[in-house]
């Protein structure tokens, strides 16, 4: 899929045996995620207690060269953060990671997910006065970690306290002066996993990013689980642990990157799965299979090998463009989508096309994507979707907020077929999408697609919902 879903953030922790380059470490463990973010990005390095930090708008290569990584200095523990603004505005202010200092040290905080009660929260702490700089929910945590803090033993007490407090989709990586800690939503909404580098311990959204850095995959961190690394190794609380999880099952559809392994399934595999599944759904006499690059190609695959329809590369897509849904307004994204596929004539031209995307959101992107193949001379073109339809909004880290920038709440399927041009339209069923990660020891939250969901969601939350007009005020 090119454009109109957006989706969250990727997070990256290191805590070395000794004082060494970990900045160096979390940018390229930044870099193997960048897929989940593409606005901002950021680096905290701490040696002995000392933080220093750099962060800004922009792809990590853009942010990051040597001389800014050198600046941060060598340490033994670090984080990182890339970011898309499921809330919260674009701007180098809601840029993370999260630095604060209060009388019991410095904090540095990450965060993928959405809460679904930070604007409760982040009244309640106005009320007493607390002031905010950014309108992103990260910032609500650390207030919550740091009320706790004052009263607590330890920072993994407060955090553990804190857990009661929040509410929604939250993988966070935090660190204090001494210690590094993952933490995991009690439902496990977004993926977290635990990996090992020789005597160093790494944290990350994805296990792609252990590979960059040459770490081991250890374990997913358990949904509700919180996990501390300190100078004694590593340790767990599992108080809020006893809930099955609901993993974000677009994840494994798109999200993740597909050599990536989430809760014990391999993302290529469930894309392949998808694909066998569309084929048994909704079959098709056709004379190609291709996938949209790139979350597509891998259904695609499975597509062909299930029906016996040859695979075909059927899009080039331009290397230098990133992600086009990432583009914050609808005008960007339609210009970036202008220039960032073509079709190969030679593949399509005279055939029968089954094209597999991912998903379709408002629709103009794929009406986009159809044309290209008839203009590169495909006889007919059959659309199938590695996901059911969208019809209802995501409170857990996904930016659709609202039902009417949803096609399918508007449309019928053979409404939405003739809207994108397409011969014929198929999505996967639901049921079949919670079967795409086999091996995977958890349920899926599946709430965009039919409106049930694993826990109370807000009657609304629009993605900036800390901000408003003085003329909406009624204060």
């Amino acid at each position: 899929m090119v454009t109109g879903l957006h989706e969250e953030c990727g997070v990256f922790g290191i805590y070395a045996s000794k004082k060494s380059d970990v900045a160096s470490q979390t940018y390229m463990g930044l870099y193997a995620l960048q897929h989940r973010g593409q606005e901002s990005c950021g680096i905290v390095v701490n040696d002995d207690g000392l933080f220093s930090h750099h962060k800004a708008l922009g792809l990590v290569n853009q942010v990051f060269d040597k001389d800014t990584l050198a600046s941060l200095g060598q340490g033994n523990i670090a984080i990182g953060h890339v970011r898309y603004s499921t809330t919260g505005v674009n701007s180098s202010v809601n840029s993370q990671p999260l630095v604060v200092r209060h009388v019991k040290g410095p904090l540095a905080i990450a965060h993928n997910g959405n809460l679904t009660n930070a604007r409760e929260i982040r009244t309640e702490y106005e009320n007493k006065g607390m002031i905010f700089h950014t309108t992103n929910d990260t910032e609500v945590i650390s207030y919550a970690i740091t009320e706790q803090r004052l009263t607590s033993r330890s920072i993994e007490d407060a955090i553990d306290k804190m857990m009661y407090k929040i509410k929604g989709a939250y993988s966070l990586v935090v660190m204090s002066p001494k210690k590094l800690i993952a933490v995991r939503d009690p439902e496990g909404f977004r993926p977290l996993a635990l990996g090992k580098l020789d005597d160093s311990w790494v944290v990350a959204s994805e296990t792609c990013a252990f590979d960059s850095i040459g770490a081991k995959f250890v374990r997913d961190v358990k949904p509700g689980e919180i996990v501390i690394i300190d100078e004694s190794g590593v340790r767990t609380i599992e108080t809020h642990c006893g809930s099955k999880g609901h993993t974000c099952v677009f994840e494994y559809v798109y999200f993740a990157r597909p050599d990536s392994v989430i809760d014990g399934s391999s993302v290529h595999m469930a894309r392949l799965r998808a694909g066998k599944y569309l084929w048994r759904e909704h079959p098709v006499d056709a004379d190609i299979v291709i996938g949209v690059p790139d979350s597509g190609l891998d259904a695609a695959l499975g597509f062909s090998q299930e029906s016996g329809i040859p695979y075909g590369i059927g899009f080039i897509k331009n290397r230098y463009i990133g992600r086009t849904f990432i583009q914050p307004t609808q005008a960007e994204r339609t210009n970036s989508v202008k220039i960032k596929l073509n079709a190969i004539s030679s593949t399509v031209k005279g055939k029968r096309v089954v094209m597999i995307d991912d998903s379709i959101v408002r629709g103009t992107t794929s009406a986009r994507i159809v044309n290209l193949l008839r203009e590169a001379g495909a006889k007919e073109v059959h659309v199938r979707i590695s996901s059911p339809a969208f019809v209802a909004p995501c409170y857990f880290g996904t930016d659709i907020d609202s039902k009417e920038n949803l096609i399918a709440c508007r449309m019928t399927i053979p409404e939405v077929c003739k809207y994108i041009g397409a011969d014929s339209l198929g999505y996967l069923s639901v049921e079949s999408v919670k079967k795409l990660a086999g091996n995977s020891d958890c349920d899926f939250c599946v709430g965009c697609f039919n409106e049930q969901y694993p826990i109370e969601v807000p009657k609304e939350m629009p993605k900036d919902k800390f901000e408003y007009r003085i003329s909406d005020s009624k204060n």
